[in-house]
């Protein structure tokens, strides 16, 4: 089985490699081009998160050319090494058990069908490298645990600081730890132990970079955080965590989360329970309890806790294997239909994560036809539009621009008004323009944009007189800083004769600077 184990994971990665490579047909997602715009400009850390999605997307570019497939090659990689240690973990943790290599292999299989797991796997974000390192952070910190060998203590402390580089929420797999050692009776002297300090230290010592980027840069990572997680909000919302409860059943599509949460009701730590069990029950459960008490501040985003259901997974697996094999035939059978109906759903969502082609007749009809007050109601049912239309915006971007060479004889600089237009403008256009935000003074919150100089709304003298071509919404606010701005040009993106997105185009002559007083400038 563990031979079969393998064969399967190599088997997806290679899968979608090859997807990616020859038959992917969806654009960058934002926060894709967003990363890759920062691949550009390496630094030790970013407006929002840490530096490592930045270079690890530089690396694969360096490496295999300026394309989609190099930004998104890294991701497969790490959803494979994921299934990987996953199944290590499954394999030193349950080491006693009978059912030892049927049980590693089911959490491969059952972690392989998740949509989150998938989307990770084939979209180049944070969430990709975060969820492997958290994974191998479990593997290390296991065998250092038991072992208490520096080797395994300075190897996990590596792969937190790593973690934290590439998303915060990594701060809270010590944490988790550290909940685990004053929870365990036997285990307390541990916090103070030689080799847990050796852990923290060398984590500490992985998130330098973002330390010293921000203490050059006001600590703005730290507000915007601070701001997401609702710390600096005056509101409470009392149904939140029934909001974030649902959006757990969504993500893991009811049934892995039922699983879940039956596994840590039933292996619930006792004065018997196995020290593994102990040990995957304490790294699950804190970082849930975390952002479920975040919830009732902040609204968050459902893949936030994802982390809480890698060493769960396990656990979910066990507690899955006692109900299949269970003495009574009807509750067995009962038990194994629905497990097979969450395999094939997860399957079938995986499959159109790669292609919503098949059913797209029946979001459309689902979703009813457009109008003034809802112009793309396809968006509703089919997350993939999100990804799709980018490549369409940036050749009329670049029609637009060649006009401007032609009548002005010289270059536009090209803009947008949020922080998803630079990246995939500059990925898309010809050329790979540098592309800015004037989002700050239009309504939309601060982003890196706003960190790299020269920029329109900081050093707006590097920019008077210049002919913008701006992509959003905002006339009266463009009027307030260009001496003339055109009627804009409407650009809209259809599949199968379905409107998907759309987006005006403005050219706006002779910039003169936003007035300060101009704009309500949102800095987090």
């Amino acid at each position: 089985m563990r031979t079969a184990a393998y064969l399967l994971i190599v088997i997806l990665t290679a899968l979608r490699l090859y997807w990616l490579r020859y038959f992917c047909g969806i654009d960058l997602a934002p926060d894709e081009a967003h990363y890759w715009d920062w691949a550009r400009h390496l630094d030790l850390s970013y407006y929002s998160k840490g530096p490592l999605v930045a270079w690890v997307i530089r690396g694969s570019l360096e490496t295999l050319g300026d394309s989609v497939f190099a930004v998104r090659f890294p991701a497969a990689i790490f959803g494979g090494l994921l299934l990987l240690g996953l199944h290590t973990l499954a394999r030193l943790i349950l080491v006693d058990h009978p059912r030892r290599e049927a049980l590693a292999l089911m959490v491969v299989a059952f972690a392989a069908t998740l949509p989150a797991v998938g989307a990770g796997s084939l979209l180049m974000t944070i969430d990709s490298p975060f969820v492997c390192l958290w994974t191998w952070a479990l593997v290390a910190g296991w065998l250092a645990i038991r072992s208490d060998r520096s080797a395994w203590w300075l190897l996990t402390g590596a792969l937190v600081g790593l973690g934290i580089l590439a998303k915060y929420t990594m701060a809270l797999w010590p944490f988790s730890l550290a909940v685990l050692f004053v929870m365990s009776p036997g285990w307390r002297a541990r916090l103070w132990s030689r080799g847990f300090l050796l852990m923290t230290a060398t984590a500490f010592v992985g998130c330098l970079p973002i330390l010293i980027w921000n203490v050059h840069n006001d600590f703005v990572t730290f507000q915007h955080v601070a701001v997401q997680a609702g710390t600096k909000s005056a509101g409470f919302r009392p149904f939140g965590p029934l909001e974030y409860v649902g959006g757990q059943m969504a993500i893991l599509i009811g049934y892995w989360f039922i699983c879940w949460v039956a596994a840590m009701l039933r292996m619930r730590p006792r004065r018997d329970t196995p020290d593994g069990i102990r040990y995957l029950w304490w790294m699950s459960l804190p970082t849930f309890l975390v952002f479920g008490t975040a919830s009732l501040r902040a609204a968050g985003q459902i893949n936030w806790p994802v982390s809480a259901y890698l060493s769960g997974m396990v656990l979910a697996a066990i507690w899955v294997d006692s109900q299949i094999n269970h003495p009574s035939k009807g509750w067995r059978n009962l038990c194994r239909g629905i497990l097979a109906f969450a395999l094939l759903l997860g399957i079938g969502m995986n499959l159109l994560m790669h292609d919503t082609t098949p059913v797209r007749p029946l979001m459309a009809t689902l979703a009813g036809e457009p109008t003034a007050e809802n112009p793309f109601p396809i968006r509703r049912f089919d997350p993939s539009c999100r990804l799709r239309g980018w490549k369409y915006l940036a050749s009329e971007v670049d029609r637009v621009r060649d006009e401007v060479r032609r009548t002005e004889g010289g270059e536009a600089v090209v803009s947008g008004l949020n922080w998803m237009m630079p990246g995939e403008l500059g990925f898309y256009c010809q050329g790979h323009p540098t592309v800015y935000t004037l989002g700050p003074r239009m309504g939309d919150r601060h982003s890196q944009y706003d960190l790299w100089h020269p920029n329109p709304i900081d050093e707006p003298e590097a920019f008077l007189g210049k002919t913008f071509v701006f992509v959003g919404f905002g006339e009266p606010m463009l009027e307030r800083a260009f001496g003339e701005v055109l009627k804009p040009r409407r650009v809209e993106y259809s599949e199968d004769g379905r409107p998907i997105a759309a987006w005006l185009i403005w050219v706006c002559r002779d910039f003169r600077g936003f007035p300060k007083e101009v704009g309500p400038d949102r800095k987090y």
